[in-house]
């Protein structure tokens, strides 16, 4: 029976929403004597002697990685786990906060904090470090954070290994490769000079990439703007090797997005910040278009930590987590209704979209495509809004829509990861299935009907379809890069779990990683490319 139907209050702690929780109703069994036992016992016979081994169950807990949600649970169901537990570093932190506490050491990003960064952190998230915890795990989630990941970009292509080591590749007029040269390169080449820092993230835009390293430094290198429209005049200096953006030394970052006329990133604490494109207010300040300075996000996000950032066409999504659940905001340009918020209006400032309640949808991961967006929910599924022209959305037709819709078509399919490009969507299911729609163009959704691999590739699809040229390389996909650009030939990257990157899609610049033969321009069928990033 469940829970809430039958009548039975949900139990909240902490401000963790309780999910539902099905009674199991065992069938009748043979009579024998049965003793009572209490999880707060001491020596009675029968009884589990929580209270006298608390270390023991304090390791139990941490070692077996629980979920915030399970953790608050706990306490809610038994008052051992809420009591305080007298152990250092906080002698009145419970049981189960203590255990969240130990888990949130265990993050990357966690570990070089001070203590008053730490607390800071834990005001910011809600006060608990439970809500911490769940913070530090939703942005490891939703983006590769110290794993590996390739990046398909405008014209040229990012591959970073999980030791932090960075392949580059493709178009290189602004020196956007960082091998200090103007020269393309059709295969995989490191870049030299970041030996000895780890990078954990990529991001690139038209003439330009942005690397990020595990002690929160940004690297930039190409076109020296940030907010350089992707055919514009800004920007006149290349800066052909990785250099270190010093207006942002003092902020520890993590995430980094490059959108026509502004850059954005985010740091650790969860707090976006913003570059360029605010002349007129568009970003809720004022800047020039060469402003070298980050400004914060201002408005509703203000005191809300947010766990990823997605950039298209002159708009900006965040993913933010609050005590209360997950939630999205959007800011920038509002045509076609990319923003979701049923009209076609811009917003000066991040807001949030409301749908997602209406949906009793938790949004996991956001994409910002150039013209439309997706998000997958915690329970798998995939919505989309904003202009779907060429069938991009998946709803099988061309029409836009102003709020989130269910992609109806993805109904059995539990999805984990979705990509967005220039009028293009690609979603991974939980079983590493890929399916894919939108715009043909550029052979770049993977699609082919023929055994040579020659058929319709350039068709438009207007609703999911499974990529078979990846079902039959047997290997499991754990993520989905493609071109986010409106001027650049389209191309897409499938990493798997044994670290193996397929490619297709134009390649008329080398951002493949796989030299083309005779007169090609782009491969339809996905092919190995030669780098390991295991």
């Amino acid at each position: 029976m469940d829970a809430t139907a039958s009548g039975t209050p949900t139990i909240q702690y902490h401000n963790i929403p309780d999910q539902p929780i099905t009674t199991i109703v065992a069938t009748p069994v043979p009579t024998f004597e049965r003793r009572q036992r209490h999880c707060s016992g001491t020596s009675t016979p029968g009884e589990f002697p929580l209270a006298a081994n608390p270390s023991i169950v304090l390791h139990v807990l941490t070692a077996c990685n629980l979920d915030p949600q399970d953790l608050a649970k706990l306490e809610a169901t038994c008052s051992f786990f809420r009591h305080p537990a007298h152990f250092a570093p906080d002698f009145e932190l419970s049981i189960s906060e203590l255990a969240a506490l130990d888990m949130c050491r265990k993050r990357a990003i966690f570990k070089p904090m001070t203590a008053e960064q730490r607390q800071e952190l834990k005001q910011r998230c809600g006060g608990s470090w439970k809500l911490v915890l769940r913070f530090l795990l939703a942005g490891e989630a939703c983006f590769r954070r110290e794993k590996s990941q390739a990046i398909a970009g405008p014209g040229h292509s990012i591959a970073v290994t999980s030791k932090g080591t960075v392949y580059s590749f493709g178009s290189n007029s602004s020196g956007q490769l960082g091998h200090g040269t103007t020269e393309e390169e059709c295969r995989p080449r490191p870049i030299r000079s970041l030996q000895g820092i780890r990078i954990i993230h990529a991001t690139t835009g038209a003439g330009r990439t942005m690397l990020i390293s595990d002690a929160g430094k940004v690297y930039a290198f190409g076109k020296d703007s940030f907010g350089e429209t992707e055919y514009g005049v800004q920007g006149s200096n290349l800066v052909t090797t990785p250099q270190l953006v010093e207006s942002l030394k003092d902020i520890f970052v993590v995430q980094a997005a490059i959108a026509n006329f502004f850059t954005a990133v985010l740091s650790r604490e969860g707090r976006v910040y913003t570059f360029s494109w605010g002349s007129d207010g568009k970003l809720g300040h004022q800047t020039e278009p060469t402003d070298v300075e980050p400004h914060p996000l201002l408005g509703a996000l203000e005191n809300v930590p947010v766990v990823q950032i997605a950039a298209g066409y002159c708009y900006l999504l965040a993913l933010a987590c609050q005590p209360n659940g997950m939630s999205v905001y959007s800011v920038g340009c509002g045509l076609g209704g990319k923003l979701g918020h049923g009209s076609r209006t811009d917003e000066k400032h991040p807001r949030l979209i409301e749908q997602f309640q209406v949906l009793n949808l938790q949004p996991m991961v956001v994409a910002a495509g150039a013209w439309h967006a997706a998000v997958v929910g915690q329970d798998g599924r995939v919505c989309t809004w904003g202009w779907g022209r060429y069938g991009c959305l998946g709803h099988g037709n061309e029409e836009c829509e102003s709020v989130p819709k269910v992609v109806e078509a993805l109904s059995q399919v539990k999805a984990v990861h979705v990509a967005t490009g220039d009028y293009t969507t690609f979603v991974v299911s939980d079983v590493g299935d890929v399916y894919s729609f939108g715009c043909g163009e550029s052979a770049s959704l993977g699609h082919s009907t023929a055994a040579d691999g020659q058929g319709n590739r350039h068709a438009n699809v207007l609703a999911p379809e499974l990529v078979t040229s990846l079902k039959q390389v047997n290997e499991r996909v754990v993520q989905i890069s493609l071109t986010n650009s409106i001027y650049w030939n389209a191309h897409t990257f499938a990493l798997t779990e044994s670290g193996k990157l397929y490619a297709f899609g134009a390649g008329d610049k080398g951002q493949l990683g796989i030299e083309l033969v005779a007169n090609q321009t782009e491969r339809g069928k996905p092919e190995l490319v030669d780098i390991d990033l295991r």
